[in-house]
């Protein structure tokens, strides 16, 4: 038996997995060719039926966050841009796998070559469309993983992880993969520990590395091939603490969060889509401390009344308590079609406030929506990207336009108070040029990473993106403080909210307002309860 090997990477959902390790990777795909190219075009016609047919078979017991993934596909599978390259090598004389196969790589290669995270993390939805009608081409069916599987490979398929029974344990170790992609928000909402980015040399190991056992450390980001009996046993203490916290810190999510000593902490919820709050209970937490927006801006511009009714469901969930809505934070790792620019540098362009700005017409929309819905709750809404505060006065100028417009006309509306995202520099090391806002929020995983000039979902410099790191702590102590001084209230909600090794540090740093998503909201509470101070 070989020694042990040892694969750092990065964790993408929390938690600990001990199983065989199952190859993601599919075998050779054997095509019968067809006599003519009429016969070839009909084979894939109904080949990407199949797998249309398939993923909505999925979308029928498929919670929200799942059936929007599954939504994707098959509107992926209806575009004619995504499919007309492959029918036109068909027509070429090419058969149909190998066409599909040409036409889909060369998407691929696009996304995977992007400078944008978002369209890096979406390459697997692609990978896994073209191995879905590739499938159907030669029925091939794919083989069952044993229960308990670690599954190992470049990356995964998000119909793969949906198809899959995680009752009896499991995990996903990814050579490449992307914390941002479409299976991590999956694992972290059903609690499935995966680690990505382990890197093509560690999971190409050698054959008798990959015949045993294998121990999946998602917590810390590693994984141990043909562990020694004294690494099992330390893993297991491992695995077996974690659970213990886990289950300890949902009897904490009917509870107040506060401290040892007795200092109440608010905590409410991240929400990327309405239908997020459906399995909420609102008494579980102090409201929802950021709302996204981008879910609206897909294929079309939303309009003003998609837009309002999506923000009232939101506000009508929390009651009295408080829901801050994020104006459309697109560009940089969400573009969106229509609305964005293709940049070289899209992290450092016309991205957040400077967008909206720049396409006021698309903003005075949101903003409408926005003063309409604010009637319904207790709205509060904040604006992403800011750098200086004349971007701040010149949103806060539109909102006073179209709340002056409304009530002309006689419509419901009401202004509801106006704050800002902290995640550029400029604003954390400067506040005091921001003291007539109405609060901050910051964005720890924008801030962190321009700080530190890493990258969080890039595995060689992961281990720079710490928002533990004394820069990025000076800077949100000074936030805290200035907030404190002011009178202005400062929250966080970045991921680092909801991370129980960061709480201690950011509670240090003054801060008393935090946001998490909702699958961290008793694990954050239950780290709170252990600070000290």
């Amino acid at each position: 038996m070989p020694g042990p090997l040892r694969l750092t990477g990065i964790s993408a959902s929390a938690g600990y997995a001990e199983g065989p390790l199952f190859n993601l990777e599919p075998a050779a795909a054997r095509y019968a060719g067809k006599a003519t190219a009429a016969d070839e075009k009909a084979a894939l016609e109904a080949a990407i039926g199949v797998a249309a047919g398939r993923l909505a078979g999925l979308m029928e017991t498929a919670d929200d966050e799942a059936a929007g993934i599954l939504e994707f596909q098959v509107a992926m599978l209806e575009d004619d841009a995504l499919t007309g390259p492959a029918f036109a090598a068909i027509a070429a004389g090419q058969p149909a796998d190998a066409a599909w196969r040409q036409a889909l790589d060369a998407e691929i290669a696009g996304y995977e070559t992007s400078d944008q995270d978002y369209f890096r993390a979406r390459a697997a939805d692609m990978r896994d469309i073209r191995d879905q009608v590739l499938r159907a081409l030669t029925e091939d069916g794919e083989i069952a993983a044993p229960a308990g599987a670690i599954f190992y490979g470049e990356d995964i398929a998000p119909t793969r992880f949906l198809e899959t029974d995680w009752s009896s344990g499991g995990g996903i170790a990814l050579k490449a993969g992307s914390a941002a992609s479409h299976v991590a928000m999956l694992a972290r909402s059903r609690g499935v520990p995966m680690v990505v980015g382990l890197g093509v040399v560690g999971l190409g190991a050698s054959p008798a590395h990959l015949a045993g056992i294998a121990l999946l450390d998602a917590e810390h980001g590693g994984i141990v091939l043909s562990p020694s009996k004294a690494e099992i046993d330390a893993f297991r203490r491992s695995s077996r603490s974690f659970a213990a916290r886990r289950d300890r810190a949902e009897t904490y999510l009917q509870k107040p969060a506060v401290t040892k000593a007795g200092t109440a902490v608010r905590v409410q919820v991240n929400i990327a889509d309405p239908s997020d709050v459906d399995g909420i209970d609102i008494s579980t937490c102090d409201g929802a401390g950021l709302m996204r927006t981008e879910f609206l801006f897909g294929k079309t511009l939303p309009d003003e009344e998609t837009q309002y009714r999506a923000y009232r469901k939101v506000l009508e969930w929390a009651g009295e308590k408080p829901v801050t809505i994020r104006t459309v934070d697109a560009g940089g790792d969400k573009p969106v079609p229509g609305f964005t620019v293709e940049e070289g540098n899209p992290f450092l362009g016309l991205r957040g406030i400077r967008l909206s700005l720049a396409r006021t017409e698309v903003f005075r929309v949101q903003i409408r929506a926005l003063l309409r819905a604010a009637v319904h709750g207790n709205l509060k809404v904040m604006f992403p990207m800011i750098a200086v505060m004349d971007e701040y006065q010149r949103a806060a100028a539109l909102f006073a336009e179209e709340q002056a417009g409304l009530s002309a006309r006689g419509v419901a509306c009401k202004m509801p108070p106006l704050g800002i995202m902290v995640e550029v520099p400029s604003v954390a090391i400067a506040p005091e040029a921001f003291s007539g806002v109405a609060f901050f929020s910051i964005g720890s995983n924008d801030l962190t990473q321009y700080v530190m000039a890493a990258a969080r979902d890039n595995a060689s410099v992961a281990h720079l993106n710490s928002v533990r790191h004394p820069a990025v702590l000076r800077l949100i102590a000074s936030v805290a403080a200035f907030g404190q001084a002011q009178g202005i209230p400062v929250s966080l909600c970045g991921d680092a909210g909801g991370d129980p090794a960061s709480i201690p540090a950011l509670l240090e740093a003054g801060l008393r307002d935090l946001s998490v998503v909702p699958a961290q909201l008793a694990m954050a509470k239950a780290a709170i309860a252990d600070v000290a101070f």
